[in-house]
């Protein structure tokens, strides 16, 4: 296993032509587990609102419900990169508040990098991230803190001008300085054509096989979530099913005087 991956890890890795592993984690001990499984990229994106914290999508996430994961999440972590996203309006409003904001997640919350959503329209914020020395993660094609605006969670790019427009912002992006971009909900063919016209390695997540990596929530990979899974989403385990069927043993084991039994006890 590699040491300490960095943004220079990941430029290396597409060289070589290695697959990045990347999953998001919202908690120390998922970090830990994710981190120990040999996870390149560990992501506390703002789907922790919708994973965690209950809203009904990413918009509420304030940065300093950001900063509480991601203070967690680095408590657990030794390998991997640690992204964290800029939550909805915490650099969309202005240059100083994305310095403040990016400042925040990496200097108090630990992160080594922080991912934006966006194409040419945040190409002047990245540049003044990387300024201060903040690397930043691009994020292209169904990006949530625009939902109401692209009208729903449906593929992005299978237009042809809307392909057309997503080739240059990732360009755009590269030449700002991302050292990644996420590519979420793309047609494969549109995926694969941004990931051979980039230097700076992709990666997808319902975008196909052809990026230079993938992400998950790891929720959702681990079957924790509610509801069937999306259909870019892999399920290796039901943790969720073995989790209820655990907790109504136990509610009724503790109602039939079976818990605590003499092994569960103090006798002296």
């Amino acid at each position: 296993m590699p040491g300490k991956v960095t943004t220079a890890t990941l430029l290396e890795l597409k060289r070589k032509g290695v697959k990045i592993a990347a999953l998001t984690a919202y908690d120390c001990p998922t970090a830990r587990m994710v981190d120990a499984s040999g996870a390149d990229v560990v992501l506390v994106g703002d789907s922790v609102g919708m994973v965690k914290l209950g809203y009904e999508n990413t918009l509420p996430v304030t940065v300093p419900e950001m900063l509480h994961h991601v203070k967690a999440v680095r408590r657990g972590l030794g390998r991997a990169l640690l992204v964290a996203d800029m939550p909805y309006l915490s650099y969309e409003l202005g240059v100083a508040d994305a310095l403040a904001n990016a400042g925040r997640l990496v200097k108090e919350g630990g992160a080594e990098a922080v991912k934006l959503e966006g194409g040419m329209d945040v190409a002047p914020i990245i540049k003044e991230l990387l300024r201060i020395n903040v690397p930043v993660m691009g994020h292209l094609g169904l990006t949530p803190q625009a939902i109401h605006r692209l009208g729903g969670y449906k593929v992005q790019g299978r237009k042809a001008s809307e392909a057309e427009r997503m080739v240059t912002d990732a360009k755009v992006l590269e030449a700002s300085g991302v050292f990644a971009l996420v590519l979420e909900c793309v047609p494969s063919g549109l995926a694969r054509e941004i990931t051979r016209k980039l230097s700076i390695p992709t990666i997808g997540i319902g975008a196909g096989p052809r990026c230079d990596g993938q992400i998950l929530v790891v929720d959702d990979l681990l079957g924790l979530g509610e509801g069937p899974p999306l259909t870019f989403v892999k399920r290796y385990a039901e943790l969720r099913s073995l989790s209820s069927q655990a907790v109504t043993q136990y509610c009724q084991e503790v109602r039939d005087g079976r818990f605590p039994g003499p092994d569960h006890e103090f006798s002296k």
